[in-house]
């Protein structure tokens, strides 16, 4: 069965009906799923990567998916699967960060030991494989399953990226960090006020107590 049609199809009769949504592809990519007779991981990746390969933006929402719903059958040989499909078929911070918010996210969550390859992805040179070294973080921070990661080794890294994608996407790393850690994120934003470019400062800060916000904004 050719999945990859079956999904074009779908998708071109919705947008000539009424436009285009995320939430309809997902829709869209929750029915096909069903329909799948085998839903062995090795299977699964495998037409993950066929929509891949068609570098479009739909598609590429539908095999993120499907990515995802396989999580129970993860093992740590699926990240080098997940960081060749970062580095090929990620292009941009959209679908950055809905492979590092879930699908990634929920691998390194398992496997916290992967820490420092992640840590390598700060040096690389696309912006949005950077970007995803903090991303990928916030899904393991929001299900308290991050025991082996250090976040701040993370915006360390990043802290005068070139890119302002990246400068954000650490800055919205350490907001859902302040949200059950508000005291070290605190003192690590009071230690690098004066280095830290505005844009990371002003969103890491956002969900921090009116107090320690106001005491951030001084001076």
């Amino acid at each position: 069965m050719n999945y990859v049609e079956i999904a074009r199809n779908e998708i071109i009769d919705i947008s000539n009906e009424n436009g285009l949504t995320t939430g309809k592809v997902r829709a869209i990519s929750s029915k096909l799923f069903k329909t799948l007779e085998n839903k062995n991981i090795e299977y699964v990746l495998k037409r993950c990567e066929e929509f891949l390969l068609e570098r479009d933006w739909a598609l590429g929402i539908i095999a993120y998916d499907w990515a995802f719903r396989v999580k129970k059958q993860y093992t740590k040989e699926t990240f080098m699967i997940f960081e060749r499909w970062l580095k090929e078929y990620v292009t941009g911070w959209g679908d950055c960060d809905d492979f590092c918010t879930h699908a990634f996210g929920e691998l390194f969550s398992q496997y916290n030991e992967l820490f420092p390859k992640i840590m390598k992805w700060t040096e690389h040179p696309d912006f949005f494989v950077r970007r995803a070294a903090a991303v990928i973080l916030i899904y393991p921070m929001k299900k308290n399953r991050c025991q082996e990661i250090n976040p701040f080794l993370i915006s360390d890294a990043l802290m005068n990226d070139s890119h302002h994608l990246v400068l954000k996407g650490y800055g919205w790393m350490l907001k859902v960090l302040s949200e059950t850690d508000p005291i070290m994120v605190y003192d690590y934003l009071s230690e690098h006020k004066s280095t830290m470019p505005r844009v990371s400062y002003r969103y890491a800060l956002e969900k921090l107590d009116r107090k320690m916000k106001s005491q951030l904004m001084e001076g």
